[in-house]
């Protein structure tokens, strides 16, 4: 089979399911604007898969906007830096249980069959290019270089979306498909901030130029999984030396989401009582997702890594031309840092719900811990309705974000592994287009009821040989 099959098959297997069938949807538009039923902003593999599970619904009026050029959505070839996904290649996630749109089917279509059997793990750069025949071979309307800088609702049900360009869209549903860093903002420890000038540092979201640093002496701060992917990046560019600091005295071995993928703990997380959630959600964030063997070991090949466990950076000040960290084991001087420290969950932090931050309900709004069980990481996430929906702190503000979706990794202390998890989004993606297509639905029930009462369409037009007596002819 050729990639050309595979297209024709998947057009055909959507066919034979009726995928696309006709708009249910009551039309609001008033003169001078379309008002779109959903908006999604995002357009890496959440965004693009929300619009075709929409789809299934019969909810037809999308349109995703990206704020990057096409084919550069999401992180995959701008700052993820590990050679492979982490997870399991036959996990299947975007695909909606459609064989024909699996990874697997996309692969085999070009490598073969044998090709398959003996690959690893996902090549990053590979997944990409699945992502891009994805939103070709479905045709999913996307919108790039449309960076959304400001959500507002302006009246019951209808959301203003203002673009860095200025222009602005009219939608009654947006959802937030903003990946890992679109619920908050990755984390840059103040005391770094504070102390370097910008130029001698970068969180690995950032978009590193280590080509430009070879020959450099770099300090990364922690161990997490990308720590080790920007180490061996910044090596294998040339790098002089990276050291990785980690105030842990071992590195981590487990890594949670494995269990939860083994017992099918995904779809079933959302049931769980907010103190099991918390419980859990706790342990997730304590326990970090550990480096992958293949790219740790990579990393520490080079003769120029070093790894210094038990060892937090207490300051950091500039010296000279660079930084130089001080840490329990002594004083390091670097040229450059690097910060896998990764991220902040709070709706407060991101710019484009500024209007609408302070009415957002946070776990800390709707549970309390047992005593000395408080943790801040998930406290300030937002505490989300079932199908992903932001709700209120106080029950009077409910109108205005009634249609405000948070389809990313905020999610994770309400839903469980979902919107930015692959292991989760088959289980993510129904939800969301149900809660979605009801919330459509329900605005507009009493017209669709009236609708209903009215409906006159004569389906029996047989006739039948009597008399009005009812005696046979």
């Amino acid at each position: 089979m050729t990639l050309a099959d595979l297209d024709a098959r998947v057009a055909r297997d959507l066919e034979l399911i009726q995928w696309r069938g006709p708009d249910w949807t009551i039309a609001r538009d008033r003169p001078g604007g379309h008002i779109y039923d959903v908006l999604i902003v995002g357009g890496g593999q959440s965004g693009l898969a929300a619009a075709f599970a929409l789809q299934q619904e019969r909810v037809n009026d999308v349109l995703i906007l990206d704020e990057n050029p096409q084919g550069l959505e999401g992180p995959w070839l701008t700052y993820a830096r590990m050679r492979t996904l982490r997870t399991p290649k036959q996990l299947t996630s975007i695909d909606l249980g459609i064989p024909s749109l699996t990874f697997r089917a996309w692969y085999e279509a070009q490598f073969g069959v044998e090709s398959w059997t003996a690959l690893g793990k996902i090549p990053r750069a590979q997944w990409m290019d699945y992502l891009r025949w994805y939103r070709r071979v479905l045709a999913l309307p996307v919108r790039n270089e449309a960076k959304v800088v400001a959500i507002e609702p302006v009246e019951p049900v209808l959301f203003r979306v203002a673009l860095a360009t200025g222009e602005t869209l009219l939608a009654r549903k947006v959802v937030l498909a903003t990946g890992i860093q679109g619920g908050g903002e990755w984390h840059v420890p103040d005391f770094v901030k504070t102390a370097l000038p910008a130029h001698l540092y970068a969180h690995t979201s950032a978009a590193i130029d280590y080509a430009a640093l070879a020959g450099k002496r770099i300090g990364v701060l922690g161990i997490g999984a990308s720590a080790f992917d920007n180490a061996n990046a910044a090596l294998e560019a040339g790098a002089a030396q990276v050291d990785v600091f980690a105030r842990r005295s071992e590195l981590p071995r487990i890594n949670p989401i494995r269990f939860m993928e083994r017992v099918n703990l995904a779809p079933r997380y959302p049931a769980l009582s907010n103190a099991d959630k918390y419980r859990a959600m706790a342990d997730f964030l304590a326990k970090n997702q550990p480096p992958t063997t293949d790219m740790f070991e990579a990393a520490s090949a080079h003769d120029g890594f070093a790894l210094h466990l038990g060892a937090p950076w207490l300051a950091v000040e500039q010296v000279g031309e660079g930084a130089r960290v001080t840490t329990p084991l002594g004083t390091f001087d670097f040229d450059f840092l690097v910060l896998s420290t990764g991220l902040l969950s709070d709706p407060g932090l991101r710019p484009e719900l500024a209007a609408l931050a302070p009415r957002i309900a946070r776990w800390a709004d709707r549970y309390t811990p047992p005593e000395g069980q408080r943790n801040a990481l998930l406290d300030a996430h937002p505490y989300l309705g079932p199908a992903f929906e932001l709700l209120p702190r106080d029950p009077a503000d409910a109108d205005l974000l009634h249609g405000l979706f948070a389809f990313n990794y905020s999610a994770l202390a309400s839903i469980g592994l979902s919107a930015s998890a692959l292991s989760g989004l088959r289980h993510a993606l129904p939800r969301l287009a149900r809660g979605v297509a009801d919330q459509l639905f329900l605005d507009d029930a009493p017209a669709m009821v009236d609708a209903f009462l009215a409906y006159d369409e004569i389906e029996f037009t047989a006739t039948w040989p009597c008399d009005t007596t009812g005696a046979a002819a």
